[in-house]
């Protein structure tokens, strides 16, 4: 085993997207804590239907080598900070104002939703991955690596070592990394970007990536962050 893959993951979100996520991590071998959103009896049967252990979201933070955040985003300050201090994060969180309601915390254009959670967490380790892929392609297009077909996740973070380790689960996972670049470019993820919803191969995301630049969501992004 690589020396720099986690041996176990922790799932903080129990609904969809924490549920697929916790079946692929099984299968891929890892040891799987989830959490809901309070008493570890009310995990769907979905998560429980593998190996994956429900814990209190507290305990699944201090007890994983790293953590996938899988919970609506308008509730990150609920994220159990203490416990994930020190931890490398994985943010799979977006920014729905239909859900999370009108939040000019969350919708600044000068600054990433994934920076926005790296404050809040303070010594916490977070990567952006998992977020612009839906829930259902992301259950139906894991491959292994080297199939025909197989499509990429998109990594944003800070961190050279903990990107390459987000990038090893990414693979093992089923997809093929594609690093954006700092954490700020997880702007490029995010939801209203042509990234958001791609179920692309690793070249075609590449070449999404590229035009973020020029794109209307670009252009008004680069003009936030000048002002």
């Amino acid at each position: 085993m690589d020396d720099r893959r986690p041996a176990s993951l922790g799932i903080l979100g129990a609904g969809r997207v924490g549920t697929v996520l916790a079946r692929l991590a099984v299968s891929a071998g890892y040891r799987v804590r989830i959490a809901g959103s309070g008493d570890p009896s009310r995990v769907g049967a979905g998560a429980l239907a593998t190996t994956a252990t429900a814990q209190w979201a507290g305990d699944v933070a201090q007890e994983s080598d790293a953590v996938i955040l899988a919970i609506p985003l308008g509730r990150y300050r609920e994220l159990p900070v203490a416990q994930l201090q020190g931890r490398l994060v994985i943010d799979a969180m977006n920014h729905w104002w239909e859900l999370d309601g009108l939040r000019p915390d969350l919708a600044d254009l000068r600054t990433s939703t994934s920076e926005t959670v790296q404050k809040f967490l303070g010594r916490a380790r977070v990567v952006k991955a998992f977020n612009h892929m839906s829930a259902r392609d992301l259950e139906e297009e894991a491959r292994t690596p080297g199939a025909p077909g197989r499509k990429a996740i998109a990594i944003a973070g800070d961190d050279p070592a903990d990107v390459e380790t987000v990038a090893g689960i990414v693979d093992d996972l089923g997809f093929d990394p594609v690093v954006a670049g700092r954490l700020a470019a997880g702007a490029m993820l995010e939801p209203g970007t042509d990234v958001f919803g791609a179920a692309a191969s690793a070249e075609h995301l590449r070449e999404l990536l590229a035009g973020f630049a020029t794109s209307q969501r670009g252009i008004m992004q680069a003009r936030a962050r000048r002002s």
